[in-house]
């Protein structure tokens, strides 16, 4: 009995770690840049590119169904790094929200059109992780590889403009352009992820693991650990909890990544919360002409941010400290 559940599920699980390992990374820049939705904006596209190849005549597995995907991802990718501004009117978050509404909708309409296209919208959404074979995994690992080591060398540029935009723009960085590359190869990303293991599964993969990271580490060498320990923690509980009850692979997975934090000690997850707030503390001073005073606040234009406060909102847009300590750390 053992044997034959190592023998179905060794590669899944495999997978599981491979998706762990580049989500959990990606994670911390979502985080970072406050778009928390991105991941399941593109994924979606992704999976209307794929739907469009189904109703078409491609099957799931075939290139002209990922080309028809990676295709639908680039362009949404063009499309958020063209929204982005130095002074924001509008939420990027809105403008991401727009995308998924309006893909989400296109591709029901596409596979209502197709012939088990309502079996196409449930593969899309959950995958189908119990399929995945050794070859597949050794192909993906290799391709996340790939754009791991292109983050790595891009790793400057990236962690800036994900912890530091405001400084990324004074030191004239093409903000546009690198945002174009981050999302375009985030898309290739997710549009290999997608097709496996399902929008639901590949966002519980990407914002999981990278909250836990966030909120237990200080490094990003520790949110990374910590990522990768969490995730690859619940990708264990969900399988074993797949082939003990005869469950989904994928759903069970994603219900894991809600449950596993929730029987967690409430102190895990509200330490580093604490520490911020502590840091947070506004400094007390004097008024003006009133030194000699210590119980009094101080007033005026510059008493309503302190550099104290500026330097302790940890992964904002607006920490020029905490952003560029993180963005040295890998350059």
């Amino acid at each position: 009995m053992l044997a034959e559940l190592f023998a179905i599920l060794w590669a899944p699980f495999l997978m599981c770690l491979v998706l762990t390992g580049i989500h959990a990374y990606l994670g911390v820049h979502v985080l970072s840049r406050e778009v928390v939705f991105v991941d399941i904006a593109l994924a979606q596209i992704a999976a209307l590119g794929a739907t469009a190849a189904f109703l078409i005549g491609y099957e799931m597995d075939t290139w002209e169904s990922y080309a028809f995907g990676l295709s639908a991802t680039v362009l949404g990718a063009l499309v958020l790094a063209l929204t982005r501004s130095q002074h924001r009117h509008v939420s990027q978050e809105a403008v991401i929200g727009v995308v998924y509404a309006v893909s989400s909708a296109a591709a029901v309409l596409l596979a209502d059109r197709a012939a088990h296209g309502a079996e196409q919208v449930r593969t899309m959404l959950v995958g189908n992780l119990l399929a995945v074979r050794g070859p597949e995994v050794a192909k993906v690992a290799l391709l996340y590889g790939g754009i791991g080591l292109f983050h790595w060398l891009c790793r400057r540029p990236f962690f800036l403009i994900s912890t530091e935009p405001s400084t990324a723009y004074r030191e004239g960085w093409s903000i546009r352009l690198w945002d174009f590359l981050f999302y375009a190869s985030f898309g290739v990303v997710v549009t290999s992820s997608v097709r496996i293991a399902g929008v639901l599964l590949v966002f519980s993969y990407l914002i999981v693991p990278a909250l836990a990271g966030i909120m237990l580490g200080r490094t990003v060498a520790q949110k990374l650990l910590i990522g990768w320990a969490f995730g690859t923690l619940v990708s264990v509980v969900g399988i074993i909890a797949s082939a003990s009850f005869d469950l989904p692979t994928g759903a069970t997975v994603v219900c894991a990544f809600g449950i596993t934090p929730a029987c967690s000690p409430p102190r895990s997850w509200s330490a580093a919360p604490a520490r911020s707030r502590a840091r947070r503390r506004p400094r007390r001073s004097p008024a003006p002409g009133a030194a000699g005073c210590p119980g009094r606040w101080a007033t005026g234009p510059l008493s309503s941010r302190s550099p104290r406060t500026a330097r302790s909102t940890g992964f904002s847009s607006s920490s020029p400290s905490t952003g560029s300590s993180e963005a040295r750390s890998w350059s």
